[in-house]
């Protein structure tokens, strides 16, 4: 089926009330309510706007980081995220080498160039690092040989790599570089702070300067701080940014993530999975990159082998989204907002929201309220079925 043929989805938005979504191309046509009947066909169908995880490193063995990584690698990789139920991502480039990373970003654009709905699906490009802290702890797993200051030359050149593509930079403030921030928030980079040792005096000039979020706040930190003030209530408590969360269980305990949403609201609070090359990856022992064991538990925590010390995230956004109704207290239509409206509307993207004129970017699920549980049955991007679950129900089946 193409994209330019009509239509429909009918169950319930993420809210439960039933509702008809009908879409022909690239944009919803029109989002009305269903008759009260479809509760009983469609009972635990959610349709949702289109998932859209702004910070994933790699995902089902393949990582966007790695030296010899190849453009067919990154288009089957996107078809095991889109069965995540995320039509939408930001392939994500850490810190490296630069001609390592410049490696990455060209193949990142040779994979769009070479299947267009991977470019419609991975719409931007984050950058996190290398204008980080070197310090042990913010500087995360990232490597220190290669954490080094801002070089505005370096990032032009990378945008150039890029084809203007590279939509997120994270850095830490403590290079005392807002004039840098500046000109990355000129050229239309949202810039993000993020792996930081930063005071306060750093971080303010940072926000000042234009940055805009905090990346993954409460990771890339010492594992111990004082008690205050420290650069995580400095962030926490700056109205002016947004901040992302991995809410995948391990990176942030269920309490600190639902103190962390309060803080930040509904409305500057992003979900991400800071997915790397083991998620959907099953249990076991793998080799990293540096030839450091890794150790894949059942319950999706990456961790160095024989220790408990985590190295990434290995879940999908959609549990994420389970996370916080159950750690946070939220409703599914709220959890959805943090992993679908507020990454597009922070990116500037546009609606993303189900209604008349948006772009046809589903995630379709079937919704168990009792143990806040997401199955995926259809992803749609750019009005197109990029993914269904071929083991649906009878009655999921007549929604078609």
């Amino acid at each position: 089926m193409t994209n330019s043929q009509a239509r429909r989805r009918v169950g319930q938005d993420a809210n439960g009330a039933p509702v008809c979504v009908e879409w022909s191309g690239e944009t919803l046509a029109r989002v009305s309510p269903a008759p009260q009947d479809a509760l009983t066909k469609n009972g635990a169908l959610r349709i949702l706007p289109g998932l859209c995880d702004i910070q994933i490193n790699g995902y089902a063995g393949v990582n966007f980081n790695s030296p010899t990584v190849q453009p067919e690698q990154l288009l089957r990789m996107a078809r095991r995220v889109w069965a995540s139920g995320a039509p939408l991502f930001c392939p994500t480039v850490i810190t490296g080498s630069r001609e390592r990373m410049r490696r990455s970003i060209q193949t990142i654009r040779a994979a769009a160039r070479q299947d267009p709905l991977f470019g419609q699906s991975a719409f931007g490009i984050h950058v996190e690092g290398p204008y980080i802290s070197p310090e042990d702890g913010p500087r995360g797993a990232h490597p220190k040989q290669h954490v080094r200051p801002p070089d505005w030359d370096e990032f032009r050149q990378w945008q150039e790599d890029a084809e203007g593509e590279i939509r997120i930079l994270t850095l830490s403030p403590e290079w005392d570089a807002p004039q840098f921030i500046e000109r990355a928030v000129d050229a239309g980079v949202a810039a993000a702070i993020g792996h930081t040792n930063a005071d306060a005096r750093q971080l303010n000039a940072a926000v000042e300067a234009g940055a805009k979020i905090s990346t993954h706040l409460g990771n890339g930190a010492h594992a111990t701080l004082p008690r205050h003030p420290n650069y995580i209530w400095e962030q926490l408590g700056d109205d002016r940014l947004w901040a992302s969360f991995i809410a995948d269980g391990h990176h942030l305990p269920p309490k600190t993530l639902c103190c962390m949403i309060r803080a930040k609201t509904l409305q500057r609070s992003v979900l991400v999975s800071d997915a790397v090359w083991l998620a959907d990856m099953p249990p076991g022992r793998y080799e990293g990159a540096d030839g450091q064991p890794l150790d894949k538990l059942a319950n999706g925590r990456v961790q160095l082998a024989d220790t408990p010390y985590l190295a990434g995230a290995a879940l999908p956004l959609l549990r994420g989204v389970e996370n916080a109704v159950r750690y946070a207290g939220l409703t599914l239509n709220e959890a959805a907002q943090l992993a679908s409206t507020n990454p597009m509307r922070f990116l500037n993207g546009g609606s993303s929201a189900l209604e008349a004129g948006a772009p046809a970017n589903l995630t379709i699920i079937e919704w168990d309220a009792q143990n806040a549980q997401a199955r995926v049955l259809e992803t749609v991007l750019n009005g197109e079925t990029v993914y269904r679950n071929e083991t649906l129900t009878p009655n999921a089946k007549d929604i078609s």
